[in-house]
């Protein structure tokens, strides 16, 4: 199996320079985690959605992007991709033949591969995290600042019987976000403290107006956000079955519940594609 016959060709793509406006709504519009960025068709950097909503004033993509990405080749083998992406955390990976970007390939199109492999180690073993819940009525500017604080990008949500009621992920944030513009005044002096010939009384002063504007979330509660229709699976679900449950339904992670159909771990797919690597 190699990168070649799993990487996504046709590559959304931001050219530089440009502004976050053109990638927010990129990642509006298809749901990606990451835009590659270019110049002159060569690939400089990566735009994640993680950047977007932890440098939510910059606006500059060179600002925001990560230079110099790690990449891989065409001719490589899934399993190498999988163990970069493992290693490093990354939900995609840009595929580069000779400096130029010729594709990407994504933890879903791993997860692709995990179906296909017909795995049947179960989940239970070594392929769940722990993980936390947060109340339905929580704020989403809170539910970002708390994923941005965990590393968590999907988080279950309860109603106040503590019952699972849906999950919220980085991609349903990213597409309530809104860009916020507002003006910021400062005043400037010509004179310092410790200048002597400068009085307070006499000081010359200068107001300066400039813009601000920043990716904003609005202050509504999660449940009018988050995703109600929650796939979830039992401990003893195998891996490739887990992995067609998040291809079909197009998730990136599945509750996991116990024989009380009470929540007891989470399945992330980054964690699934684990099976792929060699030294699993």
């Amino acid at each position: 199996m190699l990168v070649r016959d799993y990487m996504v060709e046709d590559v959304v793509s931001v050219e530089t320079p440009g502004n976050r406006d053109d990638v927010l709504r990129i990642l509006k519009r298809t749901g990606i985690s990451g835009v590659p960025v270019t110049k002159d068709s060569e690939l400089v950097g990566i735009i994640t959605r993680k950047d977007m909503l932890r440098k939510a004033e910059e606006t500059q993509l060179s600002l925001l992007m990560t230079s110099d990405p790690v990449t891989i080749g065409p001719d490589a083998t899934i399993p190498e991709a999988a163990a970069i992406m493992d290693k490093y955390n990354f939900r995609r990976l840009p595929v580069v033949d000779e400096g130029r970007l010729v594709g990407i390939i994504s933890i879903a199109d791993l997860i692709t591969c995990v179906a296909q492999m017909k795995f049947k180690d179960e989940i239970k073993e070594k392929y769940t995290s722990q993980t936390f819940a947060l109340w339905e009525e929580t704020p989403l500017p809170l539910v970002g600042r708390i994923m941005e604080i965990s590393g968590f990008d999907a988080i279950p949500i309860l109603n106040s019987e503590y019952k699972l009621t849906g999950i919220i992920s980085e991609r349903d944030l990213i597409k309530h976000a809104m860009i916020e513009d507002s003006v910021e005044v400062s005043d400037l002096s010509n004179g310092t403290d410790d200048d002597e010939w400068t009085w307070e009384s006499i000081r010359d002063m200068h107001t300066i107006s400039f813009g601000i504007s920043k990716v904003q979330l609005p202050d509504k509660p999660v449940k009018e956000a988050m995703i109600t229709e929650v796939v979830a699976v039992p401990q003893n679900a195998e891996v490739s079955e887990c992995a067609l449950k998040m291809k079909r339904s197009r998730v990136d992670q599945l509750p996991v519940i116990n024989g009380d159909r009470r929540m007891v771990s989470i399945l992330f797919d980054r964690k699934l594609i684990r099976s792929l690597c060699k030294d699993k």
